[in-house]
């Protein structure tokens, strides 16, 4: 649950939104999304710490030091499953049919085989749905599977790296959120321009203030002075 992680790492630390994203595994993007209260779904903060996946000590060093990454928690060795289709969410089996579409037809190189592991399908819905000979082919809407839930996109970019090699095509870069990216960075750029701009006001205003106090004071200095003389 990388987002939940995220929403409770930004509400609780003083962490940077990349060392969160670096340990989250999610896009910096993403972390100012949440942090923003403009993220898609609103997430309810998980404690990393409690699930023993964090120590204070390695968030307190992440603090101290913005280079710093953080490490998790080694857990007990997961059972891996060797045979058989990839597992799915019940909540999300219905999404399948969508993914596989939009897999097809972006990505013709990537066989059915690796299709069926990513999404945990068969060969058979595969074929039903590229012959357009599915049940459900009326309701069916290609859909990104990343967006789905269906894989992440560290395995989808996998999957198409390694099948357009197999192929001897160039690979497709995803370059979608580099617009957002360079955007995201102008805008920080700005505000920290404009806090400073605001404190060197802030500081010149202080400054004449206390100039004009000191020029109201000195006449009061200079008769005092007269009067003792």
């Amino acid at each position: 649950m990388p987002h939940a992680t995220a929403s409770w790492l930004v509400d609780n630390t003083a962490l940077s939104f990349d060392q969160i994203a670096e340990f989250c595994g999610l896009h910096i993007l993403e972390v100012q999304a949440i942090a923003d209260d403009t993220a898609a779904t609103k997430y309810t903060g998980r404690d990393p710490v409690r699930a023993h996946e964090l120590t204070q000590d390695e968030i307190q060093k992440g603090e101290a030091n913005p280079d710093y990454r953080m490490k998790m928690l080694a857990g007990p060795e997961p059972v891996r499953r060797t045979k058989g289709p990839r597992y799915t969410p019940v909540s999300k089996r219905q999404d399948k049919p969508d993914g596989i579409a939009w897999i097809l037809r972006n990505h013709a190189e990537i066989s059915d085989g690796a299709i069926g592991k990513l999404i945990g399908t068969t060969r058979t819905t595969i074929a039903a749905i590229r012959d357009r000979t599915h049940w459900n082919i009326a309701n069916i809407v290609p859909k990104d599977p990343v967006t789905l839930g269906l894989c992440s996109q560290r395995e989808l970019d996998g999957l198409v790296s390694k099948a357009a090699k197999k192929a001897g095509i160039e690979a497709p870069s995803d370059n979608r959120l580099a617009g957002d990216r360079e955007a995201l960075i102008s805008e920080l750029r700005k505000e920290r321009d404009d806090a400073k701009a605001r404190a060197d006001e802030a500081h010149h205003a202080e400054a004449q203030a206390i100039n004009q106090v000191a020029t109201i004071l000195d006449p009061f200095s200079n008769n005092k002075g007269h009067v003792g003389r």
